[in-house]
C-alpha cells in the first residue's frame, strides 16, 4: 500500500527516501540482517571475540525482529478505517524518535559513565579492557537500532490505549487492532532474549524487564478495551 511521507515511521521514511533504490519491505529487512550480522562476524573473527558476537547477534535479531513488527503493525493499522488523528499520532508524530533518543541517552550515560565506577563494566565483560575502535563503533549503532526499536514499541503501546480509550470499533477493526496490539506486546516480549546478556548490569536487567513489563500491561489494557467496548451490530427486527 502506497502512504504518504508524514503517515509513516520514521524507519520506513528513510528506507523509501534512499536515493537510486527501490527494494521491497522484506528486502530491506533482509539487507538490515545481512549487513549487521556479517559485520558481527567479521569483526569477531578478525579481534577474537566469539563470546561478544553471540550477544551481538542476539541484539540484531532483535532489532530486525524490530522492523518485521513495525512493518506488520502499519500494514494491520493501514488495512482498517481507523481515526485520521489515530493515524497521524502512531505514524507522523515522530515521537518515537524522541523516546528512543531518550532510551539511547541514558543507556550510553548507564554504559561509559556509571558502569564503570560501580564495578567492572559490561562492555569490559563483554569486549576486554581494550576494546577494538571498530567493535565500539558497531556496538554503537546497534544498540541505536534496538533503542529505536525498544522506543517504537513504548509509543506504539501508549497510543493504542489511547485509541482503545478513546474510540469504538466495529468487530472487524478491533479484531485487526487487536492484532497489531498482540504484535506490539510480542515484539516486548521477545526482548526478554537481551536478558541473559545483561547478568552483570543488573540496572540494565531491571530496565528491560520493566520496560517488557509495562509494554505487556499496556498492550493487555488496550487488548481488552477494544473487546469490551466493540461495536455490536444491531440485529433487524423481524417483520
Amino acid at each position: 500500500m502506497d502512504v504518504e511521507y508524514g503517515e509513516t515511521w520514521t524507519y520506513e521514511s528513510i528506507v523509501g527516501a534512499l536515493p537510486g533504490i527501490d527494494v521491497s519491505t522484506r528486502a530491506a529487512v533482509l539487507i538490515q540482517f545481512l549487513v549487521f550480522e556479517v559485520a558481527v562476524l567479521v569483526l569477531a573473527a578478525i579481534y577474537d571475540l566469539w563470546v561478544a558476537a553471540a550477544a551481538g547477534t542476539v541484539a540484531v535479531v532483535v532489532a530486525t525482529a524490530g522492523s518485521v513488527e513495525m512493518l506488520r503493525i502499519s500494514q494491520l493499522v493501514r488495512g482498517e478505517a481507523v481515526p485520521e488523528s489515530y493515524r497521524r499520532l502512531l505514524f507522523g508524530s515522530s515521537v518515537e524518535v524522541v523516546l528512543s533518543v531518550l532510551a539511547y541517552v541514558a543507556l550510553i550515560t548507564h554504559l561509559f559513565v556509571y558502569d564503570p565506577r560501580s564495578g567492572t563494566p559490561l562492555l569490559t565483560t563483554l569486549f576486554g579492557p581494550d576494546p577494538p575502535i571498530l567493535v565500539v563503533y558497531l556496538v554503537l549503532l546497534v544498540l541505536w537500532d534496538v533503542c529505536y526499536r525498544i522506543g517504537t514499541g513504548w509509543w506504539a503501546s501508549v497510543v493504542a490505549l489511547w485509541r482503545s480509550v478513546r474510540y469504538r470499533f466495529d468487530p472487524g477493526t478491533a479484531r485487526a487492532l487487536q492484532r497489531a496490539d498482540l504484535e506490539t506486546m510480542g515484539f516486548g516480549v521477545l526482548q526478554l532474549v537481551l536478558v541473559p546478556f545483561l547478568a552483570s548490569s543488573p540496572i540494565l536487567r531491571t530496565a528491560v524487564l520493566g520496560h517488557v513489563v509495562a509494554v505487556t500491561v499496556v498492550t493487555g489494557a488496550s487488548i481488552l478495551l477494544l473487546r469490551v467496548r466493540t461495536e455490536r451490530a444491531t440485529p433487524s427486527s423481524s417483520p
